[in-house]
């Protein structure tokens, strides 16, 4: 994204993407217009390309920006487990964890993974292959430890996000189980589809 010398440049491009995150979430990428996203943040039309270059180029922005914080926080929270077991509890805890607080990003992201261009999209694949090869990792480590008896890595990697990502369709933070409750149920879940 760019943006011009000497405008209040990081605030408004805050205020861009988050407004961006508010109408995609809502209304969907096509929906959203540039317009639309130019009067929420309170600005002319023509003073978005100050900041952005096109709305293609805000949608990349902000799933690469996604996609690049979940692998950093994911590799801060496994940073030095040995255990693949204790490794599959935190990567499950943290997955959890980001999906319930950064909904909107976790559903822009896949949602609106169609409405990128092919290169940004092939840049986004590739991030998120490097985020299921960290679980698939684990789940290989803990079957050549015997810790874990697993037929397919890959597909049982597939399934476990599956599963744990189906937590942003659902979650209410208001609902009759609080959040480290779901986290135990989820975790003790995927641990049992994977020990032997």
């Amino acid at each position: 994204m760019t943006r011009t010398a000497g405008s209040s440049g990081t605030k408004t491009l805050a205020a861009i993407r988050e407004a961006g995150l508010q109408l995609i979430y809502k209304d969907g990428f096509e929906a959203m217009s540039l317009r639309q996203l130019a009067a929420k943040v309170g600005l002319q039309p023509g003073s978005l390309y100050n900041h952005i270059a096109t709305k293609q180029d805000l949608l990349f922005d902000l799933i690469h920006n996604h996609m690049v914080t979940l692998l950093e926080r994911v590799n801060a929270e496994l940073e030095g487990i040995d255990d693949p077991l204790t490794a599959l509890s935190v990567f499950t805890a943290f997955h959890l964890t980001y999906h319930i607080e950064r909904k909107r990003e976790v559903f822009i992201g896949s949602a609106e993974l169609r409405s990128l261009e092919p290169k940004n999209r092939k840049r986004i694949v590739g991030l998120r292959r490097a985020y299921e090869d960290l679980l698939c990792d684990i789940l290989e480590k803990g079957a050549a430890k015997k810790q874990f008896k697993i037929g397919d890595a890959r597909v049982s990697t597939y399934a476990i996000l599956a599963m744990l990502t189906g937590i942003c369709t659902w979650y209410d933070p208001k609902g009759r189980i609080d959040r480290k409750a779901l986290i135990d149920v989820h975790t003790r879940l995927v641990l049992q589809g994977v020990m032997k």
